[in-house]
């Protein structure tokens, strides 16, 4: 049941009565990945979301030091991907109801004494749902810490290993995902059906762009047929299995950063 996370870090293996006596409660790190089911073009399955950040997840808690106690909760597959729905096979919760689900999973993991909550999302339609759960929970509870974090945010070298056009425009089933995909589910890529579509009808020579600091709402149908942004036609396992170990990486880096986080408290002073 615990798929890429190690056995030992995986929290719903713990019993009730290793929760009650686990000591240092207050820094011990829980991270609720947060997925989506989503199209991925005609190459790449549903499941890339879920798919890529479990496998993150999982490689950088087997790297954690053992001295850092940190577990992960099972993933949450559904998030908010109503920008894909038109593509059949996309599972979409409101963001409402995905705002209303991380809070009351969070608020469980509060009352059982944890202070330290992650919300690794991997989905790039979802940032600001967790951004608002993060902050709403912080400051009905001064004392429980929560982190909004995006899988692919912390340091990497995929940067290194992109074109520029793919490093702006192929944001969806492009050459990182499909890379990464072929390094953790080689068997679920068609990369026969792989297809290089970029972004049509973007604003030339305008200060609003598709993401950005002046976006514009879009669902994914406005600017690909094939639900593909991006070029995988150059994915291969070699690219996907370099990213994965250098995000899993940065995931280290930062369960560690948190592990040792202590709350600003200027009011307190």
């Amino acid at each position: 049941m615990h798929g890429y996370i190690p056995p030992d870090r995986f929290f719903p293996y713990l019993a009730w009565t290793d929760i009650q006596k686990m000591p240092d409660k207050e820094n011990v790190v829980i991270i609720q990945p947060v997925g989506a089911i989503e199209q991925h073009g005609p190459h790449l399955p549903l499941i890339v979301d879920a798919a890529i950040g479990t496998a993150v997840l999982g490689k950088a808690l087997s790297q954690l030091s053992d001295r850092i106690p940190a577990y992960a909760l099972p993933l949450l597959y559904y998030g908010k991907s109503n920008e894909h729905w038109h593509f059949p096979g996309t599972i979409t919760l409101s963001a409402s109801t995905l705002l209303a689900t991380l809070i009351e999973v969070a608020e469980s993991i509060y009352r059982a004494g944890f202070r330290k909550f992650v919300l690794m999302n991997s989905h790039g339609g979802q940032p600001q749902i967790m951004e608002i759960a993060a902050r709403d929970l912080h400051v009905k509870y001064a004392d429980f810490l929560v982190f909004p974090l995006f899988t692919w945010r912390v340091p990497h070298i995929a940067g290194e290993l992109l074109s520029d056009r793919e490093k702006e425009f192929g944001i969806h089933a492009g050459d990182a995902e499909t890379s990464v995909m072929l390094s953790i589910l080689p068997e679920q890529v068609k990369m026969e059906a792989a297809v290089k579509e970029y972004p049509h009808g973007l604003p030339e020579n305008s200060l609003l762009s598709m993401e950005g600091k002046l976006p514009f709402a879009w669902a994914t149908r406005d600017l690909t047929q094939t639900g593909i942004l991006g070029d995988p036609t150059i994915a291969t396992k070699e690219k996907g299995d370099r990213i994965l170990a250098s995000v899993a990486d940065g995931w280290v880096r930062v369960i560690a950063d948190i592990y040792a986080f202590q709350q600003p408290q200027a009011w307190k002073q």
